[in-house]
């Protein structure tokens, strides 16, 4: 398909972009001005979701890793994703550096220090609360949040995205491009297509503005520590300019300058956190402790992936109901990280992009779950913070609490300010870089998404956040985030079938694979 004459004068394709905005205001305006009423009506419909199709979102993940194990291991896998001569785009260390800056992001900050308490004082299979079975089950539950299923569900649709782009040197990197191959021609250029894009972008414009209003606690609660200050709406306010200001910069200098560094540095601010937790803080409790919990982790791994709690009929634990609530954001979220995963892929096998996807981020996560969870489990263990008490009153406050008891507690909760601030930005520099990519009307398989463009992808972004945090309605946004990414299930399957399709088309794992030494 050419571009026509009338795309390539104009910045943005308005027949998706428009239409997406239009739908988030939509959305937004009625369940902002009657918060309280959305989210009892949302929850009301997600915990009938939970109740009807737990069984559903196991599964959905569970063949998504079997499907991603089957493309990474069969002839498939030897497929490069561009010209078989060229060499990879990055080195592997910066390849998964950002592969991990885009999958964890500022939330594993969160959830490697706290969750284990939320599992702790509502453990699965009937353990009894607080004890201590229930304290393994929480850090283990923290880091099966992590693993492999969650990362197959955000990479399974790049190898169709990075198909269509490196090796059909598609213009678009759309959903609808990747479909082509089963819905033909009028569909795709016809209202069909249009619609699997807008979904797309409504899941992600939406996600991206919860993730920022979601992710600024993260740091206001450190901030109002440090300095001794409330939190308030202009403390708030101060964080998201400065992020901003920082993904949009980001965003601007490209992947090579700006998205790369920073993930890249990022590795090394975290590794050095970890190691001044260790020393500073319990490193034998932590080392021991991390231990238990892989141990107790791969033993349960099973029972946790196949959970539904069947027996308990009307009750369900907090493992149950966040672990469909986690896959269905996830699955908001995975078309994003799939596009830009299939961006930055370019001479990279199939198998190589799945099994970095699918190690690289679970490796870090299990290891940030280990030190972070560690020390909180332990200041409970000894007294020095009430964790438990604190996550059922405020859990962002527990972060800063558990911190405080560091030596040089200052520097810690600096350093915790830090990175979580780089992950945010470097997951939402990604996130608008792909919006502007997707977005956009420039031949995406020859040329970077325009700059301009970027600024406006981070500015609507950033506008949608901070109306939502103002009027107060984050909340009701976060639950209907995870609602939409059930339409999302079903375009990754189509996905994952149009790779297979176009692969079989082309033999290319024939005519587009590495030749092996000694080979003509």
């Amino acid at each position: 398909m050419n571009l026509r004459k009338d795309d390539k004068k104009k910045l943005i394709d308005n027949r998706i972009f428009i239409p997406s905005i239009l739908i988030i205001i939509a959305i937004s305006i009625p369940f902002s001005l009657y918060e309280d009423e959305s989210l009892d009506l949302l929850n009301v419909i997600f915990d009938k979701i939970v109740e009807m199709f737990t069984w559903g979102y196991v599964w959905y993940a569970i063949i998504l890793v079997g499907a991603g194990l089957y493309l990474a291991f069969s002839k498939y896998g030897d497929v490069v994703l561009g010209n078989p001569t060229e060499k990879p785009r990055f080195n592997l260390f910066e390849y998964a550096s950002i592969l991990i800056a885009m999958g964890l992001g500022s939330t594993i900050m969160r959830t490697g220090m706290i969750e284990w308490a939320n599992v702790a004082v509502d453990p699965p299979f009937g353990v009894e609360p607080q004890s201590v079975e229930a304290l393994l089950w929480g850090n283990s539950y923290s880091m099966f949040m992590w693993s492999f299923q969650v990362f197959a569900i955000f990479v399974m649709a790049a190898p169709a995205m990075g198909y269509i782009l490196h090796v059909r040197k598609r213009p678009f990197m759309r959903i609808s491009e990747a479909c082509r191959v089963i819905f033909g021609d009028k569909f795709t250029d016809g209202y069909g297509g249009k619609v699997l894009d807008v979904i797309f972008l409504v899941s992600i414009l939406s996600g991206a503005a919860v993730t920022l209003g979601l992710g600024t606690p993260i740091v206001t609660y450190s901030l109002s520590e440090i300095f001794h200050i409330e939190i308030t709406f202009g403390l708030t306010l101060i964080v998201i300019i400065v992020w901003v200001i920082l993904f949009t910069l980001s965003a601007y200098l490209g992947i090579e300058r700006g998205i790369k560094k920073l993930s890249t540095w990022n590795m090394y601010f975290a590794a050095t956190f970890a190691i001044f937790i260790m020393l500073a803080g319990p490193g034998i409790f932590i080392l021991n402790y991390f231990t238990d919990t892989i141990g107790f982790l791969l033993s349960n791994y099973i029972d946790l992936s196949l959970n539904t709690n069947s027996l308990g009929m009307e009750e369900t634990s907090y493992v149950e109901r966040n672990t469909v609530f986690w896959f269905a954001y996830s699955a908001t979220w995975a078309m994003l990280h799939s596009v830009f995963a299939a961006k930055i892929s370019r001479g990279r096998t199939i198998r190589e992009m799945i099994l970095t996807y699918l190690l690289a981020p679970t490796l870090l996560s299990w290891l940030a779950t280990g030190v972070l969870g560690g020390l909180g489990v332990h200041r409970y263990l000894t007294g020095e913070v009430p964790v438990l008490d604190i996550i059922q009153e405020d859990a962002m406050a527990a972060i800063p609490a558990i911190l405080n008891t560091l030596p040089l507690s200052t520097i810690a909760l600096v350093f915790f300010v830090v990175i979580a601030m780089i992950f945010l930005v470097t997951t939402l520099d990604s996130t608008t870089y792909t919006i502007a990519s997707y977005t956009g009307t420039q031949n995406m398989s020859k040329a970077e998404p325009s700059k301009n463009l970027r600024i406006i992808v981070a500015a609507v972004i950033t506008v949608l956040a901070l109306i939502l945090m103002r009027i107060g309605g984050l909340a009701p946004l976060e639950v209907l985030s995870g609602l939409m990414g059930i339409p999302i299930i079903f375009i990754q399957f189509l996905t994952i079938y149009a790779v297979k399709k176009m692969m079989d088309e082309d033999r290319a794992w024939i005519y587009n694979v590495r030749k092996k030494e000694g080979e003509k």
